[in-house]
């Protein structure tokens, strides 16, 4: 069995258990494979008008936790305890001031041991960096605007709406059909299959095909937003697309130059949004120390 289908079925348990019984029914996945506490047909109709703007954030939690391992067969962890504790804890200040600061969950974030500059955010507040993009960031308020475009994607849930909106009708049909009895092998296999290719569709987004370029000019917005809010100096993030604007002929077919808007495009616009802003916060030197106290190599 693909690491990806194995995903796929413990997702569609999960998913499954979560929109159509209780939340106590969770922890018992064996007792919900033969059905036995399945609602009835009172639920069916609300279940079948759903759309990814009304997955709960259980639901996109447990999405997301799929695609993050197969982010993670893709990618090692950078054993470096300090610093990914920097990154999460800079990250969830970050968070705190954006439009989802409270999820299911909570966020978090980790460095991957990749020279590829990227970055990576799955539903659910799962956000990704790697080593190489760290090394693009000369201080604090570089990365903060790194992580803030991430939150972005979070908040917008820009990876649910990277699903085909067909796979999600067929799982909410299957749900609607099959809701008043147990679910047979029949069922379960074809309902992992869906989910197997929407877990397909985000993994695909963020690692091959990259967001919609509408949604990475308004995640680019936003990390302007949140880090303006947590008293971060926006210059932060016009600094990092000057840094990879100097990349992208070298590293046009790779990692973040592949899912990504050119860096000049989405300069000018962050430009022109900083111009609009009244009053700018300060770059202190504490955190430029911080910075370099907590990344190291």
């Amino acid at each position: 069995m693909s690491a990806r289908r194995a995903l796929a079925l413990t997702l569609s348990a999960v998913v499954v258990s979560s929109l159509v019984i209780s939340c106590s029914f969770l922890q018992d996945n064996k007792k919900y494979l033969t059905g036995d506490n399945l609602k009835k047909a009172e639920k069916v109709a609300t279940v079948v008008r759903r759309t990814f703007a009304d997955i709960t954030e259980e639901e996109e939690y447990y999405i997301g936790r799929s695609v993050s391992a197969l982010i993670l067969s893709r990618y090692k962890v950078y054993e470096n305890p300090a610093l990914n504790s920097y990154v999460n804890l800079l990250g969830n200040a970050v968070a705190a001031y954006s439009d989802r600061p409270e999820i299911y969950g909570g966020y978090h974030f980790l460095v991957l041991d990749t020279a590829e500059i990227n970055a990576l955010a799955a539903p659910g507040g799962f956000v990704f960096i790697s080593r190489g993009l760290l090394r693009e960031c000369r201080d604090e308020e570089m990365l903060a605007a790194v992580l803030a475009h991430e939150v972005g994607h979070v908040a917008s849930k820009h990876g649910l709406q990277s699903i085909q909106k067909s796979r999600l009708t067929d799982a909410f049909k299957l749900l609607g059909h099959e809701a008043v009895k147990a679910y047979a092998p029949a069922e379960l296999s074809k309902l992992t299959e869906v989910f197997e290719g929407a877990l397909g569709d985000i993994a695909g987004s963020l690692i091959e095909r990259g967001y919609d370029r509408k949604f990475e000019y308004q995640a680019d917005s936003l990390s302007v937003k949140f880090g303006l809010a947590a008293g971060y100096h926006p210059q932060g993030l016009s600094d990092f697309l000057s840094n990879l604007a100097a990349w992208e002929g070298k590293e046009k077919d790779k990692g973040w130059f592949k899912t990504h808007p050119a860096p000049k495009d989405r300069l000018a616009r962050v430009e022109k949004q900083i111009g609009g802003v009244k009053t700018l916060p300060v770059r202190d030197s504490v955190r430029l120390n911080r910075f370099k106290q907590n990344f190291k190599g």
